[in-house]
């Protein structure tokens, strides 16, 4: 079967066909079919150039895109259908597109459609929600965090703090209680300066942290550079409060950004979480939590949970009134609840840390 990838603003997709339209249709995200050469009908390519254009934040219509439904059953042929009739910015439930598709009360069997949907954004399953507003899944590469994307560029509305409210009560208890989230992106200069900052504020208090970071930079006559860092002699970097073992992380973190080790900030993007864990914890000193802050804080990454963090484990315990701190596990499992919106449940858990 003649298949083809191609780039759109998320990422490289993958596009199958027959003479009769699409077969398939993957939104970018994990490992992708080798594509196999065969003449494109200029209906398929049309419906490509939409997609592009979607995804980079130019809504389309996909009423018109030619899918070959020889392998997909009638009910689900007839839920897809009538999904393709849900317009962009709207949204739908399992149990108003099982109405609209003739059979109320096939609910269960709606979300068994989506979760088979053969074209993804084509048939626009990403707009259907819960009975209650809240996302649901999203079996496409990318998961929910996708789907809130997709969402967001169509102007749905969906709103962090309503998802995380619906999605657990106490959490949206506490929410209501503290007012509008607090989180900001501070987009450093490059990977290398992100993380020089955090390698310098490792146990140190805030003031204290800041005050040798600023020495730090002062050393860099045109901002933190990784070529710049071998330059700078030992008693020089000691002089601004290092300690030895910074120093060192330092020296590699440099090292490493230099020799094309380290990911630009424009790579780090597109990095799967884990991905980029594991990538930059190879650098001395740079370990997972440090990496999650940085996703976080930097790249705005907007469903992280830090697990290993004191500050989250103690909010946890304070705000669901546990007798010990929370273990891992324990924050793991409430947090599935927070998808994908977990980094923005992390800000209010910090706040209940902060709590008498």
């Amino acid at each position: 079967m003649p298949s083809a990838t191609f780039d759109t603003a998320f990422g490289s997709a993958h596009v199958a066909w027959t003479e009769r339209g699409i077969r398939s249709f993957r939104l970018p995200g994990g490992e992708l079919p080798a594509p196999e050469p065969g003449p494109m009908p200029e209906a398929i390519r049309r419906t490509l150039e939409k997609s592009r254009l979607h995804l980079a934040g130019t809504p389309q219509t996909f009423a018109d895109a030619p899918l070959d439904f020889t392998d997909v059953s009638p009910f689900h042929a007839k839920v897809y259908r009538a999904l393709r009739e849900v317009p962009v910015g709207s949204t739908v439930s399992y149990i108003q597109l099982a109405r609209r598709a003739g059979s109320p009360g096939a609910s269960r069997a709606v979300g068994t459609a989506m979760a088979k949907n053969p074209w993804p954004l084509l048939v626009p399953c990403h707009r259907v929600l819960t009975e209650r507003g809240t996302l649901g899944g999203f079996s496409a590469p990318g998961g929910v965090a996708t789907k809130v994307r997709m969402l967001d560029l169509e102007g749905a509305g969906i709103d962090p703090l309503a998802q995380l409210t619906l999605a657990d009560a106490r959490l949206g208890k506490h929410i209501a209680a503290v007012g509008p989230c607090g989180l900001e992106l501070k987009e450093p200069t490059s990977v290398f300066a992100a993380l020089a900052r955090s390698i310098v504020y490792q146990q140190l208090t805030g003031k204290a942290a800041a005050t040798i970071f600023a020495r730090v930079q002062a050393l860099y006559p045109d901002g933190l550079r990784a070529d710049y860092t071998s330059r700078l002699d030992d008693d020089a970097l000691l002089g601004c409060g290092l300690s030895r073992n910074k120093l060192a992380a330092l020296r590699d973190l440099g090292a490493r950004a230099v020799a094309g080790d380290i990911p630009s900030l424009a790579e780090a993007r597109t990095l799967p979480d884990e991905e980029l864990i594991a990538t930059l914890s190879r650098v001395r000193g740079i370990g997972r939590w440090s990496v999650e802050m940085f996703a976080m804080f930097s790249l705005g990454r907007p469903d992280i949970l830090a697990l290993g963090d004191f500050g989250l484990r103690k909010g946890f315990q304070k705000l669901f009134e546990l007798p010990e701190l929370a273990t891992e596990a324990e924050l793991a499992a409430r947090g599935e609840r927070w998808r994908p919106f977990r980094s923005i449940a992390s800000w209010y858990l910090w706040r209940a840390a902060e709590l008498p």
